[in-house]
């Protein structure tokens, strides 16, 4: 092998939509120049072409929810110098992750005609629980931003500058309305940056699609639930929105245990009209103009609470 060859780059796909994979293919012009940087030793949305390995950087897709993926992810993790994991499903165990709550023999009875044909593990796990992982990369899908700057630190040898804070810190930075001021419940306070405040500019709570952020500590979660409650929203609605992107993350797999156990033996109140009202506030004061690069999400039906699948 030469001295002084090109760092070697693979990107492996596990249990997953492909979306983060897509975000390494929207870096567009970047791309080229990430092509001319490195190897690109295994990229099927790119090539059907390999190289063998080692290799100097794995970015990793995808939860681990089968027996074969179990075995496999060792083996990458073997023959990668150093181990990166790209999204939510990877780095929290996805969305599929919600089977950990159910019994995944009666799930695959309910959407298979045969079942007996599957051949799945009970959970869907992050990559980080079966191997070493040296950094994680969080989003549902990622931000291809943040995604270059891993890829630019990770092969030069230094330590990502992706930021730790929430979501709530984007949203004054974008100028928009706090919507939990004016009513609409939001995962925002305890969500990490990185979607640039997408939902909350649109009048929307947010779905916590980045995980929760360094600060969302169990006791940061049982804050927010106090605070979600005072915003009329039900027990049930809190096991929601625990239960949505990134429902195994151990903050928010407590934080979802606990509303449980407190939904079983908990009496709903009467919906307050101010809720109402309060909504269609946030909805008065939101951008009637998309911001540049914005794609506006489809509206959310009346009274569906945040974290929501």
């Amino acid at each position: 092998m030469p001295r002084h060859r090109k760092p070697r780059l693979a990107l492996w796909r596990f249990a997953s939509c492909d979306g983060c994979q897509r975000s390494l293919l929207d870096l567009e012009d970047d791309l080229l120049a990430i092509g001319e940087a490195v190897e690109i030793g295994e990229l099927r949305a790119l090539s059907s072409a390999a190289l063998p390995g080692p290799y100097d950087l794995s970015l990793v897709e995808g939860s681990i929810t089968t027996p074969e993926d179990a075995v496999r992810i060792r083996e990458v993790r073997r023959v990668s110098r150093k181990l990166v994991t790209i999204g939510a499903c990877a780095t929290a165990g996805g969305i599929q992750a919600l089977r950990n709550f159910r019994d995944a023999r009666e799930l695959a009875s309910l959407v298979y005609a045969r079942p007996g044909y599957i051949d799945t593990l009970a959970t869907s796990t992050a990559i980080a629980e079966h191997v070493p992982v040296d950094f994680e990369l969080r989003g549902c899908p990622i931000d291809r931003r943040q995604l270059l700057e891993v890829l630019a630190a990770m092969l030069t040898g230094r330590r990502p500058a992706v930021p730790d804070h929430s979501v709530c810190v984007e949203c004054k930075l974008r100028g928009a309305v706090c919507v939990m001021a004016l009513g609409t419940p939001c995962l925002g306070p305890m969500t990490q940056a990185g979607c640039g405040a997408l939902c909350p500019t649109f009048a929307r709570g947010c779905y916590g699609c980045f995980g929760p952020s360094e600060a969302a500590h169990p006791g940061g979660l049982a804050a927010m639930g106090r605070v979600l409650r005072a915003h009329d929203v039900s027990e049930e609605a809190l096991v929601r929105a625990w239960r949505g992107f990134a429902a195994n993350a151990p903050a928010l797999r407590q934080a979802g245990d606990e509303a449980e156990r407190i939904a079983a033996t908990h009496r709903p109140g009467p919906a307050e009209p101010r809720l109402v009202e309060a909504r269609a506030a946030v909805a008065a004061a939101a951008p009637t103009r998309s911001p540049p690069g914005a794609t506006p999400p489809p509206s959310r039906p009346p009274g569906r609470p945040a974290g929501g699948p």
